[in-house]
């Protein structure tokens, strides 16, 4: 038989994972909604704790009423499936090629720079202080699949692998990196950027050459990442 209570403590347990953050930590679990992303996550091997699917969806999972399965996600009446899983947060950020991120707020942008580590190649994301939850519901969702293939880890500056590049609007050299070469790359907010001492910690300062003022960290992040990946 279908979910077909609101009350059900399941649908309670996947409310409180997509609006609460501490909830997320507390129980290290979070919520994946759609299909395309749990076959992402199928392809690489996350099992479910649980997966929910609309009742006649013939979709795998339990099945849930899907007035109910909408009000649960955050995607509404676009979501036929949704699964919880156990959080994996990797012990050291890695190289040859990592990305650490420090006081980003907006989950869209780290999801989307998530996506990018994957696309070209990132060993890990180091997750610093002041950024948001990448297991949160926009962060998941903008990393179209890439939260279950990139290794993400908490790390301060000391503990990022190689050379440290922090880049910084329109200081340092133009961003290059030489072949072989081990680097981290250090992303900031966009109103911000990186912290004084942050910045102080690092082996090599540089930007991104642009016309106008600075690019979001999504979209800094997306360049450096292509710029370095072609110079390897």
């Amino acid at each position: 038989m279908p979910i077909t209570s609101h009350h059900n403590e399941k649908l309670k347990e996947i409310r409180k994972l997509r609006q609460r953050r501490r909830w997320r930590e507390r129980s290290a679990r979070f919520v994946a909604e759609g299909e395309d992303l749990l076959s992402a996550a199928d392809a690489a091997g996350w099992a479910a704790v649980e997966r929910f699917a609309a009742a006649g969806s013939g979709l795998p999972g339990i099945e849930v009423e899907p007035d109910l399965l909408a009000g649960a996600s955050g995607l509404a009446s676009g979501c036929r499936t949704l699964a919880v899983y156990d959080e994996r947060w990797a012990d050291t950020a890695v190289g040859p090629l990592c990305v650490y991120l420090h006081g980003l707020s907006d989950p869209g942008n780290v999801g989307a720079i998530l996506r990018s580590a994957e696309a070209f190649g990132a060993s890990s994301v180091a997750i610093g202080a002041r950024t948001v939850d990448p297991f949160g519901p926009k962060a998941v969702r903008a990393s179209m699949g890439a939260i279950f293939t990139v290794p993400v880890v908490r790390a301060a500056v000391e503990d990022l692998p190689g050379t440290k590049v922090a880049l910084v609007a329109g200081a340092g050299e133009p961003l290059r990196a030489r072949p072989g070469q081990e680097l981290s790359l250090m992303i900031g907010s966009e109103r911000d950027g990186l912290p004084e001492a942050t910045v102080a910690a690092a082996d090599h300062i540089a930007h991104i050459p642009i016309r106008s003022h600075s690019l979001n960290a999504a979209m800094a992040a997306t360049v450096a990442l292509y710029e370095v990946n072609r110079r390897r």
